[in-house]
């Protein structure tokens, strides 16, 4: 039992986001949206909506960004409509740019201060999120996934619509009109959001979809380098040309190999998720993900085999018992485990060239040279490899700050 309010998120980037989200409006529930299209001239439209009632406001932003719509209104928010007795549920109505991952992570980790009467504390203090659904247009979302046309704020619409189905514990598609094009859909979304209950139907029954979504599903839960790669049981065979690729390795990539490899996962694939070594950082994994022709590579905690005795005493079971079925006596829990989701690829090309960015037999044997080979993913990486000072000081929070 718990006394926080269901929070439900309703994303997607051209789907039937808004009849979803207003589908699910009854007496006790209220539809928050903030309407983003002007967001970099300091402007916001918040809109509040009940079953009899709708308000909207306009909020001027001293910095006119994403992360600060999240900071200043949507996450104080949140906690004062858990202070209403009229509200038992929330519905937010995501902005097509905010990534409903980046969003829970906010909810749960960044606190909320100097609200009258209520302790400092972050939006999950009194929010709980129920659900994320994602809307998807049928027609169009198979071209966004895997093309490379750039935001304003440097990430790809392959990462955003990407990651809104990769989260997402329901799916609303609107039916397209070309019946090879949606059965290419329904194998990508049978691998990508596996455990997801889906509808063809925008016009569907959205309670009882919400009904349907396993125990297991994510609930806003946040994924790392280590956690697993294969959520429920994606099918593995080949459809209309859609496949899964697993690479795994217990070795590590040669850093300069690895930066000339990496095109073999922009062509042809619509995502690649899994944690990497490089033998030039040998303390942290590096978690790397691409959508379409958009790729970023992050560092995203130590390796067990890396961590101080407190920091051992912090992690799971769950991971330390699952390290230890792999445990090397030499390199510990150090390896290399990718899922790679192809539509237009070579299975066998993509591991040949992945196998060839691993060190040799010669070069794993002088550990003492690794450190002096040049990295070209010293700290962050992301493709393309051209970035501009203006856009590493616009990065938001929706494009990577958990990390």
């Amino acid at each position: 039992m718990t006394s926080r309010t269901p929070l439900i998120l309703v994303a997607g980037w051209r789907g039937p986001t808004e009849r979803t989200a207003h589908a699910l409006l009854r007496p006790g529930t209220i539809v928050v949206r903030h309407d983003l299209a002007d967001v970099y001239e300091g402007v916001v439209r918040r809109t509040l909506t009940t079953t009899d009632d709708e308000r909207e406001t306009i909020l001027e932003l001293a910095h006119g960004c994403i992360s600060c719509t999240l900071r200043e209104d949507l996450l104080p928010l949140l906690r004062r409509l858990h202070e209403r007795s009229t509200v038992d549920r929330i519905v937010l109505l995501l902005d097509p740019l905010i990534e409903p991952e980046a969003l829970c992570w906010a909810i749960e980790h960044l606190v909320v201060a100097g609200i009258v009467g209520r302790v400092d504390a972050p939006a999950a203090h009194d929010v709980q999120v129920q659900a994320t659904i994602t809307c998807i247009d049928a027609d169009t979302w198979l071209d966004n996934a895997t093309g490379d046309d750039e935001l304003d704020d440097d990430r790809t619409t392959a990462q955003v619509v990407v990651g809104q189905v990769e989260f997402a514990d329901a799916l609303v598609v609107r039916p397209g009109s070309d019946g090879w094009h949606q059965a290419r859909l329904h194998a990508v979304l049978s691998r990508l959001a596996s455990e997801a209950p889906m509808i063809w139907d925008e016009h569907g029954d959205i309670e009882a979809l919400l009904r349907r979504i396993p125990p297991t599903a994510r609930r806003g839960a946040i994924f790392d380098a280590y956690s697993p790669l294969l959520r429920g049981r994606p099918p593995l065979e080949h459809d209309c040309g859609i496949e899964i690729v697993e690479f795994d390795a217990r070795r590590p990539f040669h850093p300069g190999r690895l930066h000339e490899a990496i095109d073999v996962l922009l062509d042809g694939v619509i995502r690649t998720r899994g944690r990497v070594w490089v033998a030039t950082q040998p303390d942290h994994a590096l978690l790397l993900e691409s959508a379409g022709g958009g790729l970023r590579v992050t560092p995203d905690g130590p390796w067990l085999a890396a961590m101080t005795p407190e920091q051992l005493a912090a992690t799971s079971t769950e991971r330390q018992a699952l390290a230890a079925l792999r445990w090397d006596e030499r390199f510990g829990d150090r390896d290399t485990s990718m899922v790679i989701l192809i539509h237009d690829a070579d299975p066998d090309a993509i591991r040949a060239t992945l196998q060839w960015a691993l060190l040799t037999d010669a070069e794993l044997s002088e550990p003492h040279l690794w450190a002096n080979w040049p990295d070209p993913f010293g700290n962050h990486h992301e493709d393309p490899c051209e970035t501009t000072a203006q856009a590493e000081q616009e990065t938001s929070l929706l494009e990577g700050e958990r990390r």
